[in-house]
């Protein structure tokens, strides 16, 4: 099982990163257990002669390493005496601060260590976001940041042994709106289904990988989520803990409903949004969920032009919602691979999770006393573009009324995901969910202003 490794992103930003000569240190955010030490580690073996490795939770013994000042021969004579076995040889080692949350204040010596320039450093941890605030003023334009997430579906193909050219493929046939054939739909399809069942936690697919099957991965699934209750339990503060605790249960009920915004007076009884806004900030800082805001309007620009007080919460890793599915859920999801279950919200949350690892912040669109209501919402540099889940290939009533409308200038084109093939209609680009994660990089190299928007039936 150890013995896997699984190919990730940052191994090509580390690289690139280690090439650049005047790189500073790196700070690697991202929520616990995606694989960032794992990571890290493995790119410290390939490149240095000497890896110094300092875990704060697991030795907080270090903690004290800073006590005589923050000047580099003071933290590494500390450093030396605790430990005589660890070696510093200039342009030949690299220091790895993990769990930094349990010691931000070593935060300030990255400044040192980048004028200094005799060492590289990385800075590692989970929940970075409830201390980033103490980390940014400590290190403020002498680090790097870089926000791991769990795998995503291009991860999970090379770690089913998928190579580039694959992606390279499917990124041209949505390019060409040439439809998959047959076996092509199968395959990704099946893929697919059985990414969204294990979501992106290394830990899972590496039981998946090694085994072949599903066996084993409810029971790690079920272990990281009171991993995570754990930790809300350990990091949150006073009352705030029972609220957090909360909130992060309300979310797969939440999500099950026909209307799937977030209301905080269903967590619990005389709940205000005031007394919880916190709470959700918390679970967002911790990397834990992802804030999808209603737009006051669906007009340019995003962002400032939502309500914060209306929006929806979904899962970092769908992973994490799976296990949190009841028995019989589970049972339907697993034996007859069904995402239908919980009307639709897998599906939402599978998008929103892999439109938040593109890098786009999440916003949606309901309008009220209306039917009018629209997912999500990306923009390219002259259009903002609706983007419809769809549990069915049904019709999209909302995309093409947004579309249609002379209200909304800004939106001449939408994109739908569905279970089903390539295709294009009245201006909206429908593709199947497998494609999703790819969406950046075609909106990137897709120039839509090439069709004649006259022509719209």
């Amino acid at each position: 099982m150890e013995g896997i490794y699984l190919k990730r992103k940052i191994d090509i930003y580390l690289a690139q990163w280690k090439k650049d000569a005047e790189h500073k240190p790196l700070i690697v955010k991202g929520a616990r257990q995606v694989g960032k030490t794992e990571s890290i580690r493995r790119f410290a073996e390939e490149n240095y002669k000497n890896i110094i490795y300092i875990n704060f939770v697991e030795e907080p013994k270090y903690k004290v390493i800073a006590e005589d000042g923050y000047k580099i021969d003071d933290i590494i004579r500390n450093i030396s005496r605790m430990d005589p076995s660890k070696r510093f040889e200039a342009g030949e080692t690299i220091l790895i601060f993990d769990e930094l949350q349990e010691f931000p204040e070593i935060a300030t010596s990255l400044k040192f260590f980048k004028l200094d320039g005799r060492f590289d450093v990385i800075c590692s941890g989970s929940l970075l976001g409830i201390q980033y605030k103490r980390i940014e003023s400590n290190s403020v334009g002498y680090k790097t940041d870089y926000h791991m997430m769990s795998m995503d579906f291009e991860e999970f193909l090379w770690a089913k042994g998928y190579d580039r050219a694959v992606v390279e493929d499917m990124l041209w046939h949505m390019k060409a709106e040439k439809p998959f054939n047959e076996i092509e739909m199968r395959v990704y399809s099946s893929l697919f289904l059985d990414y969204c069942i294990l979501g992106g936690m290394p830990a899972v697919v590496r039981e998946y990988i090694s085994k072949g099957t599903f066996e084993g991965t409810l029971d790690i699934q079920r272990q990281l989520l009171n991993d995570y209750r754990e930790d809300i339990r350990k990091y949150a503060e006073g009352m705030d803990q029972t609220r957090i605790l909360n909130v992060f249960e309300q979310i797969p009920v939440q999500l099950a409903k026909d209307n799937k915004k977030f209301q905080i007076s269903k967590v619990a009884r005389g709940a205000r949004f005031r007394d919880y806004r916190g709470c959700i900030e918390w679970l967002r800082d911790a990397g834990i969920v992802h804030i999808c805001y209603c737009m006051n309007f669906p007009e340019l620009p995003l962002k400032g032009n939502y309500d914060e007080s209306k929006y929806k919460l979904y899962f970092f890793d769908t992973g994490i919602f799976v296990a949190m599915l009841d028995e019989e859920a589970q049972e339907d999801l697993r034996a007859n691979k069904n995402l239908g279950v919980y009307k639709g919200a897998l599906y939402e949350n599978i998008v929103g999770e892999a439109l938040s690892k593109c890098g786009y912040d999440l916003y949606y669109y309901k309008k009220d006393d209306s039917y009018l209501e629209e997912d999500f919402f990306v923009r390219t540099k002259d259009y903002l573009i609706p983007v419809e889940v769809k549990a069915t290939n049904g019709t999209a009533k909302s995309l093409r009324t947004l579309i249609k409308s002379n209200s909304y200038p800004d939106i001449k084109y939408g994109i739908k995901f569905t279970s089903g093939n390539i295709g294009y209609s009245n201006h909206i680009y429908t593709f199947p969910y497998f494609c999703t994660f790819l969406l950046k990089d075609y909106l990137k190299e897709v120039n839509f202003g090439d069709r004649s928007y006259n022509n719209l039936s």
